[in-house]
């Protein structure tokens, strides 16, 4: 059974409880264990030695971040959740991407799951312009996730009005940061969505705008009754597929569909497998070795010289963790 706890510093000595009874996920909310170094890796290691197994999600700030933190979070299983904000100073807003690109690239080289928190509009000298660019430069470090605090009901502080953000932009970012919830996020793009910007030429929160357009169009948007938090990732990947088609068919690329299609897809399939258990039989066009390969990074290049080799694929868990057979092909070439 999963269940969920806010986890407390007075209540770390229960760690081994809260593993025997039962529970698999703990969220930590205790701003003093989380803003100290010290305190955070006394966790980390009681954590490792007696809840091995269980996940643990830390709303952790950068600045605690370093080799010693990273290190420990790697003896456990959890996801780092980091703000990625900036600071509002005489009508200006700061914000240091090398501060956050090297722990970033800290985090990718230990292989450690992490992602981003954004806000928009609650500090002087924000705009859309600046949001845009924070967006996209979260995006390039290749979180797991990124969330929006301000679109859930009880996130604070809420956007407001300023002479650089007016309520019209607070709209249209508002819709923005829900396509990336929805198509990043909840759609577990991380593994191919760089690839696919690259194919489309397009920065990512030009392609987030875009796809809220399509949202708003599809009766899925922000607005909507549709609950992003309900559909199931299989659903999300199908209106990925349909609006990646619709994209690659506006920028007179249609010719790379198959082999987009071919990769999210697969990489879906993997997830799904991994997160849920469940088991998937996929018709691809191209083998999927050769679609998790390094080659395929580079979409419009893999499109031209990859073989066509169209086969059914399953899969499956296996006791090493998650793994995929060819089950049937026929090998055409281009």
């Amino acid at each position: 059974m999963e269940r969920s706890l806010h986890f407390s510093a007075d209540e770390l000595e229960n760690l081994a409880a809260c593993a025997g009874r039962g529970m698999t996920e703990l969220v930590l909310h205790d701003a003093e264990i989380l803003s100290h170094k010290g305190k955070l890796l006394h966790f980390l290691q009681a954590a490792a030695a007696s809840a091995p197994d269980v996940f643990l999600t830390l709303p952790v700030d950068a600045a605690v971040l370093d080799m010693d933190v990273a290190k420990a979070a790697a003896a456990v299983r959890c996801s780092l959740e980091i703000p990625l904000d900036g600071t509002g100073k005489g009508g200006a807003y700061l914000f240091d991407k090398r501060f956050y690109a090297r722990r970033a690239n800290m985090l990718n080289t230990m292989g450690l799951t992490f992602g981003f928190s954004l806000r928009f509009a609650c500090e002087a000298g924000d705009s859309v312009r600046l949001f845009r660019d924070r967006l996209d430069f979260a995006v390039s470090l290749m979180p797991n996730h990124i969330d929006f605090p301000q679109l859930e009901p009880d996130g604070a502080p809420a956007p407001r009005p300023s002479a650089t953000f007016s309520t019209q932009d607070i709209r249209a970012v508002t819709e923005t940061a829900f396509a990336c919830k929805v198509f990043y996020s909840a759609g577990r793009a991380v593994a191919w969505f760089s690839s696919v910007l690259d194919a489309l030429k397009m920065s990512a929160a030009a392609f987030f705008r875009d796809f809220a357009e399509w949202q708003r169009v599809n009766n899925c948007g922000l607005s909507s009754s549709w609950d992003c938090d309900r559909a199931g990732h299989a659903e999300i990947e199908k209106m990925q597929c349909a609006f990646l088609r619709f994209k690659l068919e506006e920028k007179n690329k249609a010719s790379l569909f198959p082999v987009v299609s071919d990769i999210v897809r697969l990489n879906g399939a993997l997830s799904r497998c991994c997160g849920e258990g469940a088991e998937t039989v996929l018709s691809l066009s191209y083998s999927p070795d050769d679609l998790l390969s390094p080659a395929a990074l580079h979409i419009a290049s893999f499109a031209e010289n990859a073989f066509i080799e169209s086969c059914s694929v399953r899969v499956f868990v296996a006791d090493g963790g998650v793994d995929y057979e060819i089950i049937g092909k026929n090998a055409l070439f281009p």
